[in-house]
């Protein structure tokens, strides 16, 4: 699942990061309250963590925009600023949570897992199969009974055709969802992957349209 980090504290921003990637999500980096205002209204991502002192543009003021656009991807406000105030003016703009600088990461992992289980379908532990179970708490996928070792590019692409079943993925929105915009990935590569999820998980788990992109079938919920 993308992740949009919106910080430009180098430090705690290469912290979350890996953090972040530990936890499974695959995270967008932004430092520019302007860059990060159009970054956030890309379509895929599963939350977005806002520091509110940027430069550019304050946190703040991009949340309200984004919002009064529409946009209803979960935001948790990570900021030095802790008042009271502060967290009411942040929620009040649209903010889902808040979390106040120093922080401990496993909060905040805890945190952003449970506003992406809040703001989606996809429960922790989801059947696939009377035999498959794709568990996003302890990032790991289970065949009758036996845990499948997973790379993280595989249990990625997987988590996320679970959290669009029923709806084709295209190759380009695996690619940014397991590898990210800025990396190289052919889609020979993402058939590659696919192919080594299917002999660890079983061949029919996930379908091929041609010229479209994979699918994980409502049915097989």
């Amino acid at each position: 699942m993308r992740v949009l980090l919106v910080e430009d504290d180098d430090t705690i921003a290469r912290a979350t990061q890996a953090a972040c990637a530990e936890a499974g999500f695959l995270v967008v980096a932004e430092t520019d309250g302007q860059a990060a205002l159009t970054t956030g209204r890309t379509p895929d991502l599963a939350a977005i963590i806002l520091d509110l002192g940027l430069p550019g543009l304050d946190g703040t003021s991009i949340l309200k925009v984004w919002r009064e656009e529409g946009l209803r991807t979960p935001v948790l406000i990570l900021t030095a600023r802790g008042s009271w105030l502060e967290r009411v003016h942040g929620i009040e703009a649209g903010a889902d949570d808040y979390l106040s600088k120093p922080f401990h990461m496993r909060e905040l992992i805890a945190r952003l897992r449970a506003l992406v289980r809040r703001t989606s379908s996809l429960p922790y532990a989801t059947r696939l199969a009377h035999d498959i179970v794709v568990d996003t708490q302890k990032m790991r996928a289970v065949v009758r009974g036996r845990a499948v070792a997973l790379t993280p590019h595989e249990f990625r692409a997987l988590s996320f055709l679970v959290a669009r079943r029923g709806h084709v993925v295209s190759v380009s929105e695996l690619v940014r969802n397991v590898k990210g915009d800025k990396d190289a990935v052919t889609p020979n590569a993402i058939e590659a992957l696919i192919g080594r999820i299917r002999r660890k998980m079983g061949s029919d788990v996930i379908e091929t349209k041609r010229g479209f992109g994979y699918i994980i079938p409502d049915e097989q919920v």
